[in-house]
């Protein structure tokens, strides 16, 4: 088999290789004495995929689960054009813009998954993704020891550009402005790229840095769902809800963050609180609730709303004490 040949299903062979996605460590920005060492990039709220093509102007996209997804985004499809007679394999992000054009991932959730060509066409429609392609790993020849500043040089020289798809710009030692940026752009926060760094597959690795911004809200805690195993008879989640004009509203659970003490004490505190009935004003979408009395108080984060209204990667925080009434 030469090199850089793979098989395929159809018991062929693609001129290029399968590639694994390079991932990034959870951390904080670099400092800035050393942020001139680094490049800064939007932290797109969508789905990755590793984009190849055999250079026949047909394009293949592929999760970072390795499922296939070709099919469920065909608007991605005139891809393959842009890069006819270059084997090439690409590293990017699929979201689904808002109307105010910024990532929605509960917009996405509806494109994900879908093979049924009926369906993706008029899901294509309704809710059309972009691909941000933010790496190059093969183009011809393998990539992945050049230092990310040449691959980011020879990923805009192929110039992709086209309606469902782009490659947008990095700034190179300004930390503080691409978080800055990025706030102002209803972003998800930015990852930080070294330089220097070769692309590793597979690999979490520290050379990549991601950094997302923390919403910290004020919830009611208006029931729990019990734990399992150890957590047996403790809440393994609390019910959060936010009081409006018309009542309280459920927005989501919270299990993330909580520490056994805190479980314990909250079981103490629901338990003197219960209440036979939900006192969301809105249905709440989980098994087994306990119902308590909206007195609790907690402060949780979380990264933004899903287009359901629901908070997403919420994390408890602290209960408030200075809010809660429990007389």
């Amino acid at each position: 088999m030469a090199p850089n040949m793979v098989p395929t299903a159809e018991s062929g062979f693609l001129p290029y290789p399968e590639i694994r996605p390079m991932l990034a460590t959870v951390g904080p920005l670099p400092a800035e004495h050393e942020q001139a060492a680094w490049a800064f990039e939007a932290k797109w709220d969508g789905a990755r995929c590793i984009v190849s093509t055999p250079g026949d102007g047909t394009v293949r996209l592929v999760t970072r689960a390795g499922n296939e997804a070709t099919a469920t985004y065909p608007e991605l499809a005139p891809l393959g054009e842009q890069l006819r007679g270059r084997p090439t394999v690409l590293d990017g992000e699929v979201v689904v813009l808002d109307a105010r054009g910024r990532p929605d991932f509960g917009l996405l959730q509806r494109r994900m998954g879908v093979v049924n060509p009926r369906r993706t066409a008029r899901l294509a429609m309704e809710y059309p993704v972009h691909l941000v392609l933010f790496d190059v790993m093969y183009v011809g020849r393998s990539v992945l020891g050049a230092p990310y500043y040449e691959r980011r040089e020879l990923l805009s020289q192929l110039g992709l550009r086209g309606p469902n798809w782009s490659v947008p710009a990095y700034v190179e030692g300004q930390g503080r402005q691409a978080w800055e940026a990025s706030l102002r752009g209803g972003i998800e926060g930015v990852v930080a790229k070294r330089l220097t760094s070769p692309y590793t597959p597979g690999v979490r690795s520290p050379e990549w840095r991601k950094t997302k911004h923390l919403v910290t809200l004020d919830v009611v805690i208006g029931g729990w769902t019990e734990g399992h195993g150890s957590l047996t008879g403790l809440p393994g989640a609390i019910l959060a809800g936010v009081a409006e004009a018309s009542g309280l509203r459920y927005v989501g659970s919270v299990g993330s963050g909580l520490s056994d003490r805190e479980r314990r004490d909250l079981a103490q505190y629901l338990g003197v609180i219960p209440l036979g009935h939900s006192p969301f004003i809105n249905p709440v979408d989980v098994t087994g609730a306990h119902w308590a009395e909206p007195r609790l108080i907690a402060e949780i984060t979380f990264t933004g709303w899903t287009s359901a209204g629901r908070l997403r990667h919420p994390i408890w925080h602290r209960l408030r004490p200075d809010l809660t009434r429990l007389g």
